[in-house]
């Protein structure tokens, strides 16, 4: 299974939609101003690229960001449009933080509805305390909760998307995942099928880096890629299994206590686990900041969005011999059927 090497605060960052065009009362509003102060901050980046007080490194960032997207409509045939092409500095390290739900014995993330977007495995707000004041009524109700800060979302195309200060911590290939990423989104996107849509990413991202790091002769690169990137794979294993072992779990039938003992037994195998995988790796692995955290049914479901029907697409991808014109549409056929059955033919195995 090909997965990015983008590290776990930046996958958090992927895949986030617009989320400001609904719902009601404060949330609505913090959503509308979250987005227009954004919008106003938003230069091109050729000018600031042009201006003379931009830091240095910002301004190679910017270049570099300019050669991605254009690669990204030239060579991946992903949408030429104004998103990515202008810069916002939005004086916070994160631009909003997800709320990620899941009920104290289920492996799936409770879901949010809006117009135009659909269902999606979130919640987002502009403001951190927001956030986690949301969170913390959610925990009040006995779930599970994570809160995660994102570096970058997309608006499904419906306003120009700029590049953020937030992702200027990244290194070119982790700019170029994100871009793709999220101009995958623009390209197609299936309301109420969160994992469709982010698996899709997921596989034009890293089939984008791929292609990306071999035009520029980058072979060292691109092996330093595959090797983070086999680590991430084995991370994400574990955590799946761990899922699928809890997922038996919660419809056992068990009393509610001796299901708590087997999810905490779960867990504490899967941290044990990742200690040996970290050891390994020489003490850094993906996701190590989630295992200094209080994993939770939550983690699982996240991940489970954005990496259960990865290798669906990729065998979509091989069938058309890398052909992007011809898997884009097979996408597009697949988009149209009902969900039950595009999940029986992307995301349901070999």
């Amino acid at each position: 299974m090909n997965i990015s090497s983008i590290t776990p605060a930046v996958r958090a960052a992927v895949g986030v939609a617009l989320i400001a065009v609904s719902s009601g009362g404060c949330y609505l509003l913090q959503s509308v101003e979250g987005q227009l102060s954004l919008m106003s901050k938003r230069e091109p980046i050729a000018r600031v690229i042009g201006d003379a007080s931009t830091p240095p490194a910002l301004r190679a960032q910017l270049e570099a960001i300019a050669a991605i997207r254009d690669f990204a409509s030239r060579e991946l045939g992903l949408p030429d449009n104004g998103s990515y092409r202008s810069y916002a500095d939005v004086g916070r390290r994160y631009v909003v933080w997800n709320v990620v739900a899941a009920p104290e014995f289920s492996v799936d993330a409770k879901k949010w509805c809006y117009p135009i977007v659909g269902c999606v495995a979130y919640r987002g707000y502009f403001v951190e305390r927001r956030a986690r004041r949301f969170a913390e009524a959610l925990r009040g109700r006995g779930l599970d909760v994570t809160v995660g800060g994102v570096a970058a979302y997309s608006t499904l195309g419906h306003f120009d998307d700029p590049v953020l200060n937030t992702m200027m911590g990244w290194n070119d290939v982790e700019l170029a995942a994100i871009i793709f990423h999220e101009l995958t989104h623009q390209l197609l996107y299936v309301p109420n099928d969160s994992s469709f849509n982010e698996a899709l990413a997921t596989t034009l991202e890293e089939e984008g880096v791929r292609r990306w790091l071999l035009a520029q002769g980058r072979d060292a690169d691109l092996a330093q890629h595959l090797l983070r990137q086999a680590r991430y794979a084995k991370v994400i294993d574990l955590l799946s299994a761990t899922r699928t072992e809890l997922r038996a779990v919660y419809a056992s039938g068990l009393a509610p206590e001796r299901m708590r003992e087997k999810k905490r037994a779960a867990f504490a195998s899967m941290r044990a686990s990742f200690a040996l995988l970290k050891a390994d790796w020489g003490g850094h692995a993906p996701f190590e900041t989630w295992f200094d955290d209080d994993l939770n049914n939550a983690h699982l479901a996240s991940v489970a969005t954005y990496f259960a029907c990865v290798p669906g697409f990729e065998r979509e991808l091989a069938a058309v011999g890398g052909n992007l014109t011809a898997f884009y549409a097979k996408v597009r056929e697949l988009a149209k059927l009902e969900q039950a059955t595009r999940d029986a033919l992307v995301c349901q195995g070999p």
